[in-house]
């Protein structure tokens, strides 16, 4: 086994144990996979509650909706635009642990709690949609104040090349994944989707979230015009979860590929080995 060597070092090599995420970084990390998780399932309850999604100032049964899931004639329906799809079994109609049929749009073993109740999802989704806004804005300061922003997330000017943006998708497209003391710094991409995620999904999911409740409308009336109304909004914030979780599925392959076992003792134990390098 190689010498544990750290990060402060000169020069770590492929095969080098180093320390490679901070204690702080560790806990939001898992904070964020458990709170992302329940705000998610909670979010689907309360979606269950009125599975529609409208543009603009107003929605209800009878208004045209951009995105319905619902149950037909004994078949369940996602309709997307003009666009229907039969989603029987899984989305709109299904059978829960017992075998009774529901006529839901997503199923209770999606869902938190797992049986109809919008209340108590509220309040799930209430309580965690302020840990996850205390644990961001923690995270933001402590970032610009010890550096980790400007030294691991924001991107170098010759990295925002086209040349180098194609190299580094070209790498991923075909498993090329860095090695030795380069795969200590984020990519492109990597750098690219995390400040999406923690600068603009995550941001807007928080505000369009206040943008659904009346009493932040009362006191701040700027957020219905910024986002277009309050059905707007919660489209907003549903597309915002979509692409959050297909973030997640994205970070879990790669995960996956690049080494499962030594990708996740880093997040755990903060250390990490260099893969070696290719001769």
């Amino acid at each position: 086994m190689a010498a544990e060597t750290f990060m402060t070092e000169a020069a770590p090599r492929g095969g080098d144990l180093v320390r490679r995420h901070r204690l702080s970084t560790r806990i939001w990390h898992w904070a964020n996979a458990a709170i992302l998780l329940i705000l998610l399932m909670s979010g689907l309850m309360i979606f269950n509650a009125h599975p529609r999604l409208y543009w603009g100032q107003y929605g209800a049964n009878p208004d045209p909706a951009w995105l319905e899931i619902t149950a037909v004639e004994g078949e369940g329906i996602t309709r997307i635009g003009g666009l229907s799809v039969t989603t029987t079994g899984v989305l709109g109609r299904w059978r829960d642990a017992g075998g009774q049929v529901r006529n839901r749009a997503f199923p209770g073993w999606a869902t938190l709690p797992s049986s109809y109740n919008l209340a108590l999802a509220r309040r799930w989704h209430l309580t965690f949609a302020w840990a996850l806004s205390l644990g961001l804005l923690i995270y933001a300061v402590l970032s610009l104040v010890n550096g980790h922003l400007r030294r691991d997330l924001l991107p170098r000017r010759e990295e925002l090349s086209p040349r180098h943006v194609w190299r580094d998708i070209r790498a991923h497209a075909t498993l090329n994944f860095p090695k030795g003391r380069a795969a200590l710094r984020y990519n492109i991409l990597q750098k690219g989707s995390y400040l999406l995620v923690i600068f603009g999904l995550i941001p807007a999911m928080v505000l369009t979230g206040l943008t659904m409740s009346p009493a932040v409308d009362a006191a701040w009336p700027w957020l219905l015009d910024l986002f277009g109304g309050r059905q707007s909004a919660r489209s907003i914030h549903f597309i915002a979860a979509v692409l959050l979780v297909a973030f997640v599925i994205v970070h879990l392959v790669m995960v996956l590929l690049a080494g499962p076992f030594n990708e996740i003792r880093s997040m755990i134990t903060g250390r990490f080995r260099l893969p070696k390098e290719t001769r």
